[in-house]
């Protein structure tokens, strides 16, 4: 006959039974102190994305940035990532048009703006239309809005100044990436904004670990702010396209701290995040961003109901 176990039991010494009752809060709460609250628990209910920050890498592959770009595939694997996300075209600057404006406007070069007057309107005109604040952190930047290229500025990178008709709100709130940090400190970050790293920061004249290594200080820097602890921003990094080796496929991230882990392989390109920064804003989805695969679905991103 097996013998049932005592009811009596041992007196647990007072230190060990708070390292029980610790232990189980951690289980409880899905970790404790620093990692858990970088990490919130699977089931935590995310709020809506209100912001969203665009960091863009100059002529890499999905396959070149995952191999030589430690941080952002870290970041990649933590949140979420694309596998099937391609640019529209070459060269860069009608990438950099698609995304802000929903189309390349016809645009085969990578001429400046005095050359490219474009008309109408971008996501940032359309967000500020709409009450929402909008911003753009350009590197080396010589001037806000600068409409030429100087030393390692590249105008080509910053899609904003070939709008013409808001050339007035472009020189406001165009500026230098300096800026991001103090926003990012403030909790002041825009809801539609872009980061356009320089000729060395994005990796077109340098590698991509040092671009890799530029945006982990900015990220870092963001992530400690109020903006990312609130849980309604979101961090996006692509880049403009490939360099010709990999069918214009890049690597495209999603990061947001209630963000949920995962591959997304629905295809989709630049036009799509024209319309994901449309659905953060609440407006009306512009140009060709209006059939363009949603990244907001593929993501499973919460944004606020439109009006």
């Amino acid at each position: 006959m097996t013998n049932r176990p005592s009811l009596r039991t041992r007196r647990v010494p007072a230190a060990a039974a708070l390292l029980a009752v610790g232990a189980v809060l951690a289980v409880l709460t899905g970790g404790s102190g620093a990692a858990a609250d970088a990490r919130p628990r699977a089931t935590t209910v995310a709020p809506p994305i209100t912001k969203v920050l665009v960091f863009v890498v100059e002529n890499h592959s999905l396959d070149q940035m995952t191999s030589s770009m430690p941080f952002v595939h870290g970041l990649a694997q933590q949140y979420a990532y694309a596998t099937s996300y391609t640019a529209i075209t070459h060269p860069s600057l009608p990438n950099y048009l698609a995304i802000v404006g929903g189309s390349t406007f016809g645009v085969t070069d990578d001429r400046s703006p005095s050359a490219h007057r474009l008309r109408g309107p971008s996501v940032f005109s359309q967000a500020r239309r709409a009450g929402h604040s909008v911003k753009v952190y350009a590197d080396s930047a010589p001037r806000r809005c600068a409409l030429a290229n100087a030393g390692r500025y590249a105008v080509r990178h910053n899609p904003w100044t070939y709008f013409v008709s808001d050339r007035t709100a472009c020189r406001r709130y165009d500026v230098p990436a300096y800026a991001l940090g103090r926003d990012a400190d403030a909790g002041t970050l825009p809801d539609v904004g872009m980061v356009i790293p320089n000729l060395v920061h994005d990796a077109h004249d340098a590698s991509l670990a040092t671009s890799d290594a530029w945006i982990s200080r900015k990220v870092a820097r963001i992530q400690a702010g109020p903006d990312w602890q609130s849980g309604r921003l979101a961090i996006v990094i692509t880049a403009d396209e490939d360099d010709h080796h990999q069918g214009n496929t890049v690597l495209t991230v999603v990061a947001s701290r209630y963000q949920q882990q995962r591959v997304v392989t629905t295809p989709l390109t630049h036009y799509s995040l024209t319309r994901l920064l449309d659905d953060v804003a609440g407006v009306p989805y512009l140009r060709n961003a209006a059939t363009a695969p949603s990244m907001t679905t593929a993501f499973g991103i919460s944004t606020l109901p439109r009006p």
